[in-house]
C-alpha cells in the first residue's frame, strides 16, 4: 500500500472515531465512560496521518525541485485508493447495534452480581402504583430474590422485541465493557399482545411478575403478565450496565 493511502486511511479512522465519539453512535459498540478514550484517539490519529501527509507533500517537493522532469508513477497509486471505500462506509453508516438476532444466538442469564449475591436479600422497591426498573435488575430479582419483592408490584420495563419459538420476549442486552462482551437478560411477554410487532421494535411495558417462573432451565427468563404496552423510540444508549 502506498504511502498516501496509508495516511489518507489513518486520518479517515481517526476521522470516524470521533464523529461517532461526538455523535453518540459510539454507544452501540462501548460503555459512555469510553468516550474521552474515543475521541482521544481518534485526535491523534487524525494528527499523524495530517503530520505523514504534510511532511510527504514537502518531500516530494524538494525532489521535484533537484529532479526536474522526473515523473513519479502517476497511475500506479489508483487501484490502492479503492480500499478507502470501506473506511469511507465506516465513517458515512456507523453499523447498528446489537439486537433480536444476538439475543437468539446468545442464551440469556441473570448478571454475575445477582448469582454472586445466591439468593440475598434484595432492597424493597420504593413506593408507587409503578415502578420503572431496568431489566436486568427485573430478571435478577425474579431469579434470586427469596424475599419476593416483585410479587404483586407492578413494574415498568423497556426493551426490544424478540420471537421466537417459545413466543414473545422483551429483551436487553448487558454489557460490562463493550458490545463484544454483551449478554441478554428476557422476560417472556404473556398475553399476546406483542406477538404482532417487527422484532427490535422498542416497547415500554407494564405489569407484574409471574412468581417462580425465573429458573435455570429457562435461562431465567421470568414470565411477565402485561398491563400495558406502548411503542417507544430506540434509546441512544441501547444496553444496560
Amino acid at each position: 500500500m502506498k504511502r498516501e493511502t496509508q495516511n489518507i486511511l489513518l486520518i479517515l479512522l481517526g476521522g470516524a472515531l470521533v464523529k461517532i465519539a461526538i455523535n453518540g453512535d459510539y454507544l452501540r459498540y462501548v460503555k459512555p465512560a469510553q468516550q474521552p478514550w474515543i475521541i482521544a484517539g481518534g485526535a491523534v490519529m487524525v494528527l499523524l496521518g495530517a503530520v505523514a501527509i504534510v511532511r510527504d507533500l514537502l518531500a516530494a517537493r524538494a525532489k521535484a525541485g533537484t529532479e526536474p522532469g522526473h515523473d513519479d508513477h502517476s497511475h500506479s497509486a489508483r487501484p490502492a485508493w479503492l480500499l478507502l471505500v470501506p473506511v469511507l462506509a465506516v465513517f458515512l453508516v456507523a453499523p447498528p447495534a446489537l439486537g433480536a438476532d444476538s439475543v437468539i444466538r446468545t442464551e440469556a442469564r441473570v448478571p454475575a452480581s445477582a448469582a454472586a449475591a445466591n439468593a440475598a436479600a434484595f432492597p424493597p422497591l420504593p413506593a408507587g402504583n409503578v415502578v420503572p426498573l431496568a431489566v436486568n435488575e427485573f430478571v435478577s430479582r425474579a431469579g434470586w430474590d427469596a424475599a419476593g419483592t416483585l410479587d404483586n408490584r407492578t413494574v415498568s420495563l423497556t426493551g426490544f422485541v424478540v420471537h421466537t419459538g417459545g413466543g414473545t420476549l422483551l429483551a436487553r442486552l448487558v454489557i460490562s465493557c463493550c458490545a463484544a462482551d454483551a449478554f441478554p437478560v428476557t422476560v417472556h411477554l404473556r398475553g399476546g399482545e406483542a406477538d404482532h410487532l417487527a422484532s427490535d421494535a422498542w416497547i415500554r411495558v407494564t405489569g407484574q411478575v409471574v412468581p417462580g417462573t425465573a429458573t435455570k432451565n429457562n435461562s431465567y427468563t421470568p414470565d411477565f403478565t402485561l398491563a400495558s404496552l406502548a411503542m417507544v423510540p430506540a434509546p441512544k444508549d441501547p444496553y444496560e450496565y
